[in-house]
Order: C-alpha cells, then sequence, then structure tokens
C-alpha cells in the first residue's frame, strides 16, 4: 500500500497510475470470475445429474489447483487495498464447526495494563472467544522396555525376572501402532512405502522401503484370520456387487503391465 509520500506531485503522472490500478483490478476481477466458473464446471460435472460417468476423485486435483489460485488473488486484492476502503464481502465457505472430542488449548491474551486512565481499576466484562484449528505433527518416540532382574542373597535359587511382552514382529523395531500407522497410510491413504520411508528420514528415522515392505507382509499374514472371517460373511450373503474398475499393475519379469481388477 502506497503512503502519500510516495506519490508523484505531477497530475498526468498520478492519472497514469490511477488508470494502471483500475486496467488492475479489472484484469483481477476477470481472473476471479473466470477460475470461480471453471470451479462450477469441475463441481458440475463432479457432483452432478451425470457424476455416475465420471469419478469425482479425477476433479480434486484441478479442483485444488483453481480454489487455491482464487484464494491467492482475494488475498493480493486484500494487501493492496487502502485502510479506508471497504473489504470486499468474504466468500461464504462452509468450515464446520470443530469436534468437541478435540482437545483444547486456552490461551488468555489480557491487556498490558489493568488500570484505567483514571486510575481506577479494569474489571472484565465479558469477553471474544475465537477457536483454531492446530495440529501437532506426527512425532516418532521410543519405547524403551527395562526387566529388571532380581535374585537372593541368601541362596542361589536362580533368578526372578518378568516375561518379555508378546511383539507382532520378535525382536523388531516397530511398535503394533507404528505398523499400524503404515498400513493406513498405505491402503487408506494411498501412500507408497517409499514416501513413508521419506517422511519418516526427515525426523532422523532411517528405514530402508523393502524394511517397511517386511512390516507390512508380516501384518498381512496376522491379518489373514479377519480376511477369511470377512470372505466368509461375504459368502453367506445372497447377492454380491463387483467393482470391476480396470488399472494397469506391473507383470513382474515381462517387462510389461497386465490388466487388475480393484
Amino acid at each position: 500500500m502506497l503512503d502519500a509520500a510516495d506519490l508523484p506531485d505531477d497530475i498526468a503522472a498520478l492519472k497514469a497510475m490511477l488508470i494502471a490500478a483500475q486496467a488492475r483490478e479489472v484484469r483481477k476481477d476477470d481472473r476471479i470470475e473466470r477460475l470461480e466458473k471453471l470451479v462450477a464446471a469441475f463441481k458440475q460435472a463432479a457432483f452432478g445429474r451425470k457424476s455416475e460417468k465420471a469419478d469425482p476423485d479425477q476433479f480434486d486435483l484441478a479442483l485444488e489447483d483453481l480454489e487455491t489460485a482464487i484464494a491467492a488473488i482475494h488475498a493480493e486484492d486484500q494487501a493492496d487495498s487502502p485502510l479506508g476502503k471497504p473489504q470486499p464481502k468474504p466468500r461464504a465457505v462452509n468450515r464446520g464447526s470443530l469436534p468437541a472430542h478435540l482437545p483444547r488449548v486456552e490461551e488468555i491474551i489480557e491487556p498490558e495494563s489493568l488500570i484505567c486512565a483514571c486510575g481506577g481499576g479494569l474489571h472484565c466484562i465479558g469477553e471474544d472467544v475465537s477457536e483454531r484449528l492446530d495440529v501437532i505433527p506426527v512425532q516418532f518416540r521410543v519405547i524403551v522396555t527395562r526387566r529388571p532382574k532380581y535374585a537372593c542373597r541368601s541362596c542361589t535359587d536362580g533368578v526372578a525376572q518378568a516375561a518379555a511382552p508378546a511383539r507382532l514382529i520378535h525382536a523388531g523395531l516397530p511398535t503394533e501402532a507404528t505398523i499400524a500407522h503404515v498400513l493406513v497410510s498405505k491402503y487408506a491413504d494411498h501412500l507408497p512405502l517409499y514416501r513413508q520411508a521419506q517422511i519418516m528420514s526427515r525426523q532422523g528415522v532411517d528405514l530402508d522401503r523393502s524394511t517397511l515392505a517386511d512390516w507390512v507382509g508380516l501384518a498381512a499374514f496376522e491379518l489373514r484370520p479377519v480376511f477369511d472371517a470377512l470372505i466368509a460373511d461375504l459368502k453367506r450373503s445372497t447377492k454380491l456387487f463387483m467393482d470391476e474398475t480396470r488399472a494397469p499393475v506391473l507383470d513382474p519379469g515381462s517387462r510389461k503391465t497386465k490388466t487388475g481388477y480393484f
């Protein structure tokens, strides 16, 4: 935002600046209008009457880019607006309410002084409360298990020690929670193992992708009874519906792909 001291004294120069600013506003409005029309078209294609003909997920990336561009233009417009100029009405966005089960960390911001200019004390007559969504990044930790050994000083009957707790992977590094995190990230969030390894390495946890693959394979073996129970339950149904969406799958050894089905 320009101050009065930054403006030229020449009237012609002022007129030129005003014309250029108006032209920028027009171009900015045109860009916003075009982007909003594209967003509307994508949403209609994804969620309209004929949405069953297209996978809504394929529109997500384009919608994200378009909506990000619109937000950037609005932020630029707000930053360039003079303090005295009324701000444009914010877009109506359904942000929803923050879940009640999330922990609340309250911070109270008091005035610099609780003494009035007249010398009297200030009393609280109300407050403004706002909530923002915060996140604590994934934090890896090390579970250290100690099993003390005890022996009797009066005899030599042996050593007493608690049994080691059962582990999903015998003598392995991960806890069950770590393995569950890897499985959910891979199959629910579609995060490949090599990317998970990269994420872990940013926190100093250097694991090879093949190590994560071993964890997934061992967990799959342990989950086999659950899989068998689900299959048995499906086979008891009177009707089954199949998703025959096709996808190319690597065919090891042939250097080609074969048709797979979801």
